[in-house]
């Protein structure tokens, strides 16, 4: 008998959602430390185009929600991300990212202002580490409640909102980025229009104790379907959108991600509220010259092949010159589409560069992301 490893008896998590899983037929697959559905039986292509077509159900209860409180949390929260907290809007969120001193990347994630308190929701590979990053930066008394009796759902799709609608009529009058607690079928949840397919939808926050319930009703619904990781994955590529870890990690500053949209003008040199937070003297240098050696582009394939993550991009002499961070067949695009890191001198749009791939170089041009539209609801 062999001596098992470790890792071997590493017990991965499970969502509230998890019986619904396995009733639906899902394949599970570990990931960042839960059980968590990959594919169901329609398989992932499918799932893809029915979120595009119809209204997908997602369950995201791995990722971290985070509640901070106290007098000065927004302040507080600012010397940790280059975005506006201060002045976020009540029933308003925003996309921020944590910065290291070097001006890389420690994950991103969603703040929210919900009046009495701040609400976060941080990815789940990076959750332990982003809590033990607040505990460790901000002073005692800001309350860091970690939401652990609550799962996250996502219902994301073209008819998302006539589905929720149904349950609650008043999410038919939010918009893109407007969050507010509200009761859906008589749970008490916490409902924002958002999502990471590039489609109109909602997350919901919901206790877990009620999370099978409000999946079941949504479920009961004909325009909607489980939709696993992988078709997650590819939705969230087609749409231009970054994926930490992959896309998005500690040696790469926001410029580099072409993310300075992100970054908020009081934040910026010249801001009310300039810097202040880690790696500014890094990240403020480069937005003004642009002055980067890499940097994220959009890449479509000129031939049928999907370009994987890790693959390596050349120039027409051989030379390497970036790499594939993202890379999918694009069901709805049509077409393989990645995104990676490119020497600065071929970001230019329209450029040809070559994937290395089982040998043979295959040709891609740089274009521009998102490769299909984002359809948001902004009013």
């Amino acid at each position: 008998m062999t001596k098992a490893t470790d890792a071997e008896f590493i017990l991965l998590e499970k969502t509230p959602l998890y019986a619904e899983h396995i009733e639906a037929g899902a394949k599970m697959v570990a990931f960042a430390g839960y059980e968590m559905p990959v594919q169901y039986p329609l398989g992932v292509k499918k799932e893809h185009l029915h979120t595009r077509d119809a209204a997908g159900l997602f369950d995201v209860s791995h990722m971290g929600q985070i509640r901070l409180s106290g007098n000065e949390a927004a302040q507080y929260l600012e010397t940790l991300v280059p975005v506006d907290v201060v002045d976020l809007p009540v029933g308003k969120q925003r996309y921020a990212f944590f910065t290291n001193e070097q001006g890389g990347i420690l994950d991103d994630l969603m703040i929210a202002n919900m009046g009495d308190h701040l609400f976060l929701v941080v990815n789940a590979a990076c959750k332990n580490a982003d809590i033990t990053h607040l505990k460790c930066q901000l002073p005692a008394d800001i309350a860091i409640d970690v939401l652990e009796d609550y799962a996250l759902l996502a219902l994301q799709g073209p008819k998302a909102a006539d589905v929720l609608a149904r349950f609650q009529p008043a999410v038919s009058d939010m918009h893109f980025m407007d969050i507010q607690k509200l009761e859906i079928n008589g749970i008490e949840c916490t409902v924002s229009r958002s999502g990471y397919t590039g489609e109109d939808g909602y997350e919901i926050s919901v206790p877990a104790t009620q999370a099978a319930s409000l999946s079941q009703y949504l479920m009961a619904c004909e325009e909607v379907e489980w939709i696993g990781l992988g078709a997650r994955d590819s939705l969230r590529l087609e749409c231009g959108l970054c994926l930490y870890g992959h896309d998005l990690d500690t040696s790469t500053t926001p410029v580099e991600a072409g993310l300075v949209w992100a970054i908020s003008p009081k934040r910026r040199k010249g801001g009310e509220r300039e810097g202040g937070f880690p790696g500014a003297e890094i990240i403020l240098p480069q937005i003004e010259s642009r002055d980067v050696q890499r940097k994220r582009v959009g890449l479509v394939g000129l031939t049928k092949a999907p370009v994987r993550e890790g693959t390596v991009l050349l120039n027409a002499e051989g030379h390497v010159i970036g790499r594939v961070t993202s890379g999918t067949a694009g069901p709805t695009a049509g077409k393989p589409v990645s995104m990676g890191y490119v020497d600065a001198e071929y970001t230019a749009l329209d450029t040809e560069i070559f994937a290395e791939v089982r040998g043979k170089q295959l040709p891609m041009l740089v274009t521009r992301m998102p490769f299909v539209p984002q359809r948001y609801y902004r009013g």
